[in-house]
């Protein structure tokens, strides 16, 4: 049976309506970023009270400017901007913090072995 023009018109429209519906889905935006921008200024306070500010300085610094311009992409509309500085402002404040509790704890680690080294001094002096 041969193919006729009306059956490749038919076929052609059912293509551009699947290709103008797939456009339309991909145009379609996603919810603006308010729980990124949320979740980047916790994480930035989380870091803060951590003080990521004395360990970690430019990493804080990094996520607080990435906020910052998160906050105005977010205020000119452009969600996609805002989400990506959000999700970097977190990821930065996120490290910051973790790199101030490494701090933290290694300090409290060479306290200990401190601690240690003078209890086995006074245990040698007492044995003698």
């Amino acid at each position: 049976m041969p193919i006729s023009f009306a059956h490749i018109r038919g076929i052609r429209a059912a293509l551009a309506a699947t290709v103008i519906g797939c456009a339309l889905a991909a145009c379609a935006s996603l919810p603006p970023p308010t729980g990124e921008l949320q979740a980047a200024q916790q994480a930035v306070s989380r870091a803060d009270q951590a003080d990521a500010d004395q360990h970690a300085p430019d990493l804080l610094a990094a996520a607080r400017g990435e906020l910052s311009r998160a906050q105005e992409a977010m205020a000119r509309g452009d969600d996609d901007t805002a989400r990506r500085f959000a999700l970097s402002a977190a990821a930065d404040a996120d490290l910051a913090n973790a790199r101030s509790r490494e701090a933290a704890q290694n300090t409290e680690l060479a306290q200990r072995r401190a601690e240690i080294a003078d209890l086995r001094r006074k245990l040698q002096m007492g044995g003698e």
